[in-house]
């Protein structure tokens, strides 16, 4: 399993936008790719609409994983934010973490938000390195 996942800039950038947007509430998404590289960010409805915790919609979580099978790439990560904190993943997060892919958590570290990548299986949570590339 690989330690890292690769995105390029573009990536990156929708999904601090989406996370900016949806403050004060968690924002949340999905990306589609192969071998560790993300090729596709799929922004997401928060369900749950609170400050401290999210869900995906069901029926939209269900089309979105029927357009990365029909693109031909699988998921590979699962994005959300902590408007309030911390960079790291939540009890919730590990209780509820329910594919073997990269959880990419966003916070706002001293007013810039900043995001890091994180493998939660079996409740050990082990940190991954995102790597940004340019295109």
């Amino acid at each position: 399993m690989a330690q890292s996942l690769r995105l390029r800039r573009e990536h990156w950038q929708a999904m601090e936008r989406h996370v900016r947007a949806g403050a004060p509430l968690e924002a949340c998404g999905l990306l589609a790719g192969r071998n560790d590289q993300v090729e596709q960010v799929f922004l997401m409805q928060n369900a749950a609409q609170s400050p401290v915790r999210y869900r995906l919609d069901g029926l939209e979580q269900l089309r979105v994983f029927e357009a990365i099978e029909e693109a031909g790439l699988e998921l590979v990560g699962i994005f959300h934010s902590h408007p309030q904190g911390p960079l790291f993943p939540s009890s919730i997060d590990v209780r509820e973490a329910a594919y073997p892919v990269v959880y990419i958590i966003w916070a706002p570290v001293q007013g810039e938000w900043t995001a890091r990548g994180f493998r939660i299986e079996a409740g050990q949570i082990t940190e991954v390195q995102l790597r940004v590339e340019e295109p």
